[in-house]
C-alpha cells in the first residue's frame, strides 16, 4: 500500500515538470537556422495608416500634396501623425490630394510610391517628385503564456517573430513553445498556423517576419494544464506528498 502510494505521487510530480526538450528555442539551430533571409514588404490593407510625403526641388510646388502635420515648432507624436494619416477604406483606397482617390488593393507602400509618382509626372502635377509611403499604425496583438500579453505598436518595415516575442517579455516557463499559434488575415483571408519554437525550421518560412494586425498565441504546455485542472504548484504537490506519506506511515504502524 505505502509503495503504491509513493509511486503514484512520483507520477504526479513527474507529470508535473516540463522536460528540456519541451523547454529550449531552436534546438537544431546549425541544422536549420543557416540560410539567405527573405525580407517580404506586406500588402497594404483595409484600416492602415499611411503617412505620404511628397518632396520636390521647388519646395512650395509639393505643398498642395501633403497634409499638413506641423504645429508650430512642436514635436509631432505617432498618435497625432495617425490622426492625420491616410486611413485606407474597406474598399481598399485612399483620397490623395488633387490626385483624388488612388486604389491600394494588393500593393505594397513601396508599389503605391510608384504609383503616386508617376501620376504626378504623367498628368503634369511636378516634374521629378520623391514620394515617401510609411505604414505607422502596424501592430502585432500577443496573447496567453507570455510576461506581458498586450497589442504592440512598431514602426520597422520588418520584425521577426522572436522580435515581437521580446516585446511580450519571452514566453513563462509555462508556455508551448512547439505549438504556437498565429492568425493572420491578408487580403480578406484568414490564416492560422502552428509554429515550433523549439525548432529553427520556422526561420525559412513565412513567419519568420511578423506582417501587421498578426495575432500571436501561446498555450499553455501540458504541466501548466495539469496543474491548473489538478494541483496548483510543485509547493502544493509536496504538502500533499508530505501529508500522504503521514497517513500511509499511521496506517501501516
Amino acid at each position: 500500500m505505502k509503495i503504491r502510494i509513493l509511486s503514484l505521487l512520483a507520477l504526479v510530480i513527474l507529470n508535473s515538470c516540463a522536460s528540456k526538450k519541451q523547454i529550449l528555442y531552436m534546438q537544431d539551430a546549425l541544422q536549420q537556422g543557416n540560410g539567405a533571409v527573405n525580407y517580404e514588404s506586406a500588402n497594404i490593407q483595409p484600416n492602415d495608416i499611411l503617412k505620404i510625403t511628397v518632396e520636390s526641388l521647388v519646395p512650395e510646388a509639393a505643398i498642395p500634396y501633403n497634409k499638413s502635420t506641423a504645429i508650430g515648432n512642436i514635436p509631432q507624436n505617432l498618435q497625432i501623425l495617425q490622426l492625420d494619416g491616410y486611413l485606407v477604406s474597406l474598399e481598399n483606397t485612399i483620397n490623395f490630394p488633387v490626385l483624388g482617390e488612388i486604389s491600394t488593393a494588393n500593393k505594397t507602400t513601396k508599389e503605391l510610391e510608384i504609383i503616386i509618382k508617376e501620376k504626378l509626372i504623367s498628368e503634369g502635377h511636378l516634374a521629378n517628385p520623391n514620394v515617401n509611403v510609411r505604414l505607422i499604425n502596424a501592430k502585432v496583438t500577443i496573447l496567453g503564456e507570455v510576461n506581458k500579453p498586450g497589442t504592440y505598436s512598431f514602426t520597422e518595415q520588418n520584425i521577426t517573430l522572436l522580435q515581437a516575442l521580446g516585446y511580450a517579455n519571452d514566453l513563462t516557463i509555462n508556455g508551448k513553445r512547439e505549438d504556437v499559434l498565429i492568425t493572420r488575415e491578408v487580403d480578406g483571408i484568414r490564416k492560422v498556423s502552428h509554429i515550433d519554437l523549439t525548432s529553427a525550421a520556422f526561420m525559412n518560412s513565412e513567419y519568420y517576419f511578423i506582417k501587421p494586425n498578426d495575432v500571436i498565441v501561446v498555450n499553455p504546455n501540458n504541466p501548466k494544464v495539469k496543474s491548473a485542472g489538478f494541483i496548483g504548484n510543485v509547493g502544493t504537490i509536496l504538502t500533499i506528498a508530505s501529508l500522504a506519506l503521514s497517513v500511509t506511515i499511521l496506517l501501516t504502524r
